[in-house]
Parts: structure tokens; C-alpha cells; sequence
């Protein structure tokens, strides 16, 4: 008994280190609820749409896609929405690329406006830019149709048409090519154009010979891509299509889902349709990009790119760019700021220039919805923007710096979101929680999370980026020193990560704040944003108040933008 006596405090040790060593850290705790929200927002509305779509109360069935393609109106739905699509990004790709070009390779005057007519539309939500375009180009009411009426008779511009919805979505959607294909041009050797130009070929030549093919990989990504942004939109088909009857798959979903009884399954089978095109979409621009090698003409030689001198052509071009800028910039802004002084709205006159007055905004300030919407709106931008880029800068630290078994899952599913149209994201989260006994279908919650999930693609870019350029002996040293995990990626790695964790945070503030897509499907009176409310606005006729509201808001985005960017100075966020 004597000997047997001094074995048990040695065993009971042993076994409280086993139970220590299993006992969840921190690090566990973070790093697998943050892999498992990011599974959760990607794979579960994916699987309640897939479910709610092929299974009803008597088990498996097609009767939705019955219902959905074996109407009549299919066909000329399919041509419309793959029409607007590519006529879309045909349309922006020839204005950005073109754009970028005079920026980066001429000498063409007023680049101050470059910066502007590429910034300006992007913060314009999409769904003020159409009707902004209403208010220009209908035929009954457009202001451009007014001032040509002597010349070319009543009505030449019609915006509801395809041709109408293509110029307007292209418009739109031409700033952000002209930003990619900046870049592009940028990375290219000019030396190839200059030895070109000396052997005597024209300019246009030397565009068409040389310059095209060595970008070909970036014009064909945002021919894609700008064709995916088109599929997905909203705004444009609801407001502009629908007018005249013209149908695509995002307005078809959303009148299915608004006619009594709603017909999910037929409105789920509509969507996985456009879920599949945008998938398609989105794999053509990566294998396209990861052919970008063989057009590679940076090497080790440093080169300069010297600007080309346009001659003769300078003033046009000078022209050109004006013309440009007015129309995407300053001639929906003054619209909208035109009509919102109105009592009614009505063409240009001095009888009409006597009547404006700040009335549409004292009505506003006397709405109470108003008031609710731009606090929903600053919620749901603020929220959002914060919790995606706090779980992204976590997520990017286990793809980046872990050694944890598929920690490339993580990635991939936070990517999944980036196919899904808004409008799909609506439906499927609402397959979701109108079968969950947890009550956030109806509430604010269910547009957080639609926004969340939806913007989590970007958060992960710009969080995964910071986390590369940053090496990884810093963590070291501080562990070293005795830090924990916790401690060295509160105090080491948040720090040096803040500028890009920043910059996602603003790009995320103002996506979110002009979202209609996802929320058009999931709100409730009372949760009301500010793009849901225009979109009422306009469906009951009341434009000059609407217009007052997009004032506000636009000038909201602004300031919010603004502070930002002066809170990001700070933080190392800069500007090229």
C-alpha cells in the first residue's frame, strides 16, 4: 500500500494535461466559427433554393420547371436577357476601353474629368441612374426628347426598349471598364506600338494589329464579366422592360414571386437558369485569365510609356470627353436635382423655373418612412461592412498563414456568393428562413445577412491581398516574445492589415447602402432602405418626391465616402 500510494498524483496530472491540451483555445474558437459562418452563408441558401425548387409536399418534382419553360413567353425571355446582357457589355466595353486608352496612351486634354466620370456613376445608385434616364430619354416626358421634338418629331428616344435599357445598363457599367482596361494598358510595353508607328502604320493599324491582341485577355474578362453584371440587374429591366412587356430572367422572378399565389418553384427554376449563365460566365473569365501569360510584356527591361500626340484629332477627342462626362455625370445629377424643386414634373420653361422650391424636401423631413429608411440604410451599410471585413480578416489568416487540412475550402466557399445574382440570394434566403423556426424573415436580420453574404466575396479579395504582402516573421517575433494568438493578431496583424481591411469596409459601405436586387425580395414594411423606397416612390408616380430622395441619398454616399477616405489617409489607404 506504501508503494502503491505515490502512483495516483502522478497519473491524475497526466490526465488533467490530456483534458487541457483538448480544451478549445481562442484560435479554435475564432478560427472554426468563422469557417463555419462563411460555409453556412454560401452553401445553405444554395441548398434550401435547390430543395424548395425540385421537392414539394409530395416529394421530388419537375412541375417548376414545367411551369417556368413551358410558357410560351420563354423564348423571347431567353433572347431578351442574353440581348441586353452582351449588348450591355459591348456597349460599356467600347466606351471604357476607348476611354482608357485616350487616358493612358494620348495626350488628350481635361484628364481632371477621367477620375470623375469613373468614380461619380460607380457611387450613383443603379436605380436612380435609370430613372434619371426616364426623366432624359422617355417619350412622353424625356427633356431630350423635348429639345429635339422641332427637329425630329415627337418621341425619336424611347428608354423603354431593349435598345433603351442596353444604353443605359452599358452607360452604367462603363467606369468600371475603363478601370480595368487603365490597368491594362498601363502594364503594356509601348515600345511595340512605337516600333510599329515608325515602320509606318497608322494609328488605327496599330490599335486594331497590336494593341487589341496584346490586351485581349482583359478585354474578353470584361466582356464577361460586365455580361454577368448585366444578367444580374435588377433595376434596368424592372423599370425600363417592363414598361413596354419586355421580360429577362430577373423581372420574370420578380413577377413571379408578386402575382397571387406566388409560385416559388416556378420562380426557383427561373433562377437556377440564371444562376447557370452567370456560372458559365464566370468560368470562361478565370480560364481567360489564367491565359494571361501568353500576352505578358512586362519583363525585367524597365520601360516608359510615352504619351501619344493625337494632333488634329486633340480637340475632337477634348470633345468627346466632355460630351461623355455630360452625359453620365452631370446630366443625370441635374435632372434628378431639377425635378426634385419641382411641384410637378415638366419640361424645362420659365413658368416652370418659378414654381421650384424646396417643398419635396420638407415633405421628406415630414415622412416618416423616410427618415426610417436612411437608418436602415446606414445600419445595413455599417453592419455589413463591419462584420464582413472582421470575419474576412480572419478567414484570410487561415487560408494565408495556417497549416489547418482544407484550409482552401474556406476560399472557395467564400467565393460562392460572387455567382449568385442579387435577386437569386433574395429567393433563396427566403426558401431559407420562411421554413426556419428562428423569426427573422420579415426583420431587419434577414437583410443583414442577405448583405453579408453577398459581399463576402470582395471582404475575402481585399483581406486576402493584405494578408500576403504582409511576412510572416512579424507573428513570429511576437510569439516568440510570448504572445498569444490572440494577442498577435489583435496587436501585430490588425494594424498592418487596417488599409486594405479599410478600403474593403468603404467599398462594401457604399455597394450595400444603393442595394436593391437582394432586398426587393426580403424586406417588410418598416425595413424599408432607401433604394426600396424610390423604387415605391416611383411605382406610385410621386417623382418629385423621389427625386428629392436621390438627392439625399446620393449626397449621402458622398459625405460617407468622403469621411472615409479622410479616415483612411490616415491609416495608409492612398489613391494613385
Amino acid at each position: 500500500m506504501t508503494t502503491a500510494s505515490p502512483a495516483v498524483p502522478a497519473i491524475e496530472p497526466a490526465a488533467k494535461s490530456r483534458r487541457r491540451r483538448w480544451w478549445p483555445t481562442p484560435k479554435l474558437i475564432i478560427t472554426v466559427g468563422v469557417a463555419c459562418v462563411i460555409g453556412y452563408l454560401a452553401l445553405v441558401p444554395l441548398y434550401y433554393l435547390l430543395w424548395g425548387t425540385f421537392f414539394d409536399a409530395e416529394g421530388f418534382t419537375l412541375g417548376g420547371f414545367a411551369r417556368a419553360y413551358g410558357d410560351d413567353r420563354i423564348g423571347p425571355l431567353v433572347v431578351n436577357s442574353l440581348w441586353f446582357a452582351v449588348g450591355a457589355a459591348l456597349l460599356s466595353l467600347a466606351v471604357g476601353t476607348a476611354l482608357a486608352y485616350l487616358n493612358v496612351r494620348t495626350d488628350v486634354p481635361f484628364k481632371g474629368l477621367f477620375f470623375a466620370a469613373s468614380i461619380i456613376p460607380l457611387i450613383i445608385p443603379g436605380i436612380l441612374y435609370t430613372i434619371s434616364w426616364i426623366f432624359l430619354a422617355s417619350p412622353d416626358i424625356g427633356l431630350l426628347n423635348a429639345a429635339l421634338e422641332p427637329i425630329f418629331g415627337r418621341g425619336v428616344l424611347d428608354v423603354f426598349t431593349v435598345w433603351g435599357m442596353i444604353w443605359v445598363e452599358g452607360l452604367h457599367l462603363s467606369p468600371i471598364v475603363f478601370l480595368l482596361m487603365v490597368a491594362a494598358f498601363r502594364s503594356m510595353d509601348p515600345s511595340l506600338e512605337e516600333s510599329a508607328l515608325m515602320c509606318g502604320a497608322s494609328r488605327w493599324q496599330v490599335f486594331r494589329k497590336i494593341t487589341v491582341p496584346l490586351t485581349r485577355p482583359a478585354i474578353v474578362a470584361a466582356v464577361l464579366i460586365m455580361t454577368v453584371r448585366s444578367l444580374e440587374s435588377f433595376e434596368v429591366p424592372a423599370l425600363l422592360g417592363l414598361q413596354n412587356g419586355i421580360y429577362v430572367f430577373t423581372s420574370r422572378i420578380y413577377f413571379v414571386l408578386r402575382s397571387y399565389p406566388p409560385d416559388l418553384a416556378a420562380a426557383g427554376s427561373l433562377a437556377l437558369g440564371l444562376l447557370v449563365l452567370a456560372m458559365i460566365g464566370v468560368a470562361i473569365s478565370n480560364i481567360v485569365g489564367r491565359s494571361g501569360k501568353n500576352f505578358q510584356t512586362v519583363t525585367g527591361k524597365g520601360f516608359r510609356p510615352r504619351p501619344m500626340e493625337l494632333g488634329k484629332w486633340r480637340p475632337v477627342m477634348g470633345a468627346a470627353i466632355v460630351v461623355y462626362f455630360c452625359l453620365t455625370v452631370v446630366a443625370p445629377l441635374l435632372v434628378l436635382l431639377y425635378t426634385s424643386l419641382l411641384k410637378f414634373y415638366q419640361p424645362p420653361s420659365l413658368a416652370a423655373i418659378k414654381t421650384m422650391s424646396l417643398d419635396n424636401y420638407r415633405e421628406l423631413l415630414e415622412l416618416s418612412q423616410a427618415m426610417t429608411a436612411l437608418k436602415n440604410s446606414l445600419f445595413l451599410g455599417l453592419a455589413s461592412a463591419t462584420l464582413v471585413m472582421a470575419g474576412m480578416a480572419v478567414a484570410a489568416w487561415i487560408v494565408v498563414r495556417s497549416r489547418i487540412p482544407g484550409r482552401q475550402l474556406v476560399d472557395q466557399f467564400a467565393f460562392v456568393p460572387l455567382v449568385i445574382p442579387g435577386l437569386v440570394l433574395g429567393l433563396a434566403l427566403s426558401f431559407v428562413y420562411l421554413r426556419s423556426p428562428i423569426p427573422i424573415y420579415g426583420t431587419i436580420f434577414i437583410l443583414l445577412i442577405a448583405y453579408c453574404t453577398r459581399y463576402m466575396p470582395y471582404g475575402m479579395r481585399y483581406a486576402i491581398t493584405s494578408m500576403h504582402q504582409i511576412s510572416a516573421e512579424l507573428e513570429e517575433s511576437a510569439q516568440v516574445s510570448g504572445a498569444s494568438w490572440w494577442q498577435t493578431f489583435r496587436r501585430v496583424l490588425l494594424p498592418l492589415l487596417s488599409p486594405g481591411l479599410l478600403a474593403g469596409w468603404i467599398y462594401i459601405l457604399v455597394v450595400s447602402f444603393r442595394e436593391l436586387s437582394s432586398s426587393i425580395l426580403l424586406y417588410s414594411p418598416g425595413n424599408e432602405v432607401l433604394s426600396i423606397l424610390i423604387f415605391e416612390q416611383y411605382e406610385n408616380g410621386k417623382f418629385t418626391v423621389l427625386s428629392a430622395l436621390g438627392v439625399v441619398m446620393v449626397l449621402t454616399l458622398v459625405v460617407l465616402v468622403a469621411i472615409a477616405y479622410k479616415l483612411g489617409a490616415k491609416v495608409g489607404l492612398k489613391q494613385d
